[in-house]
């Protein structure tokens, strides 16, 4: 019997998008339902199913609830073909200290949205470079692998960095960045994972629009450019 999957979410929230990736990837059927970013008003059934009170969780068979992304990520790879892990133990580790590291990639992405000033601004964009700089070296020792990390196939990887490659081409178009053109690999890489059909239905309709909108109802700086 198919199991059933029930991924909770906020429509602007990357992790997610991180895990329907993954699911839109392997062609998993599954529902989606979007529960209030505000945390005041997020429902018991929730809040008794994710520890940190943080969207995401998917929910199997309504019976059972994983929350982090990268914990539902590895899950349906590990149970749901195809693989999106390379099987080579070697290049899997590699993977894994690599799929880690978004952590420190989405902080420069987010906090550079999210800043408060244009001094703000400016100084958090600057910060990305370090670990733009990363990133793309370690496209660079591929090769001519193909588009994706590892190669032609899209990977675990490709699934955590897409959402914020994505983000900050969103950022870049209300303010000139000028950043990623410095990092060819890394340009490449983005290009090929927003073109991806698994990265593009990961979302809800109009995305850039609800993100730009998101920006707003948040109060943020570059809210301020959208519509301008």
């Amino acid at each position: 019997m198919t199991a059933k999957y029930l991924l909770c979410s906020f429509k602007t929230c990357p992790w997610v998008q991180r895990a329907a990736i993954v699911l839109r990837e392997k062609q998993i059927a599954y529902n989606i339902t979007y529960i209030d970013a505000d945390k005041a008003k997020r429902p018991r059934w929730f809040l008794d199913i994710s520890p940190h009170a943080k969207v995401p969780v998917l929910q199997i068979d309504g019976q059972h609830a994983l929350f982090e992304s990268n914990a539902i990520a590895e899950y349906l790879d590990e149970t749901i073909a195809p693989r999106l892990h390379p099987e080579d133990p070697i290049a899997r580790a590699r993977n894994r200290a690599w799929t880690d590291y978004v952590s420190t990639f989405a902080s420069a992405v987010s906090d550079t949205a999210y800043a408060d000033t244009d001094e703000e601004f400016s100084a958090r964009s600057v910060r990305m470079h370090e670990p733009f700089g990363k990133l793309d070296a370690a496209l660079a020792q591929r090769g001519n692998a193909g588009p994706f990390f590892n190669g032609t196939k899209l990977s675990l990887v490709d699934a955590a960095y897409a959402p914020f490659l994505q983000r900050y081409t969103f950022m870049a178009r209300l303010r000139t960045l000028g950043i990623i053109e410095k990092y060819p690999h890394l340009a490449a890489w983005r290009d090929a994972l927003l073109a991806a059909p698994a990265v593009q239905a990961s979302t809800v309709a109009n995305f850039e629009a609800v993100w730009r909108q998101n920006l707003i109802a948040r109060g943020r700086w570059l809210g301020k450019f959208v519509g301008g």
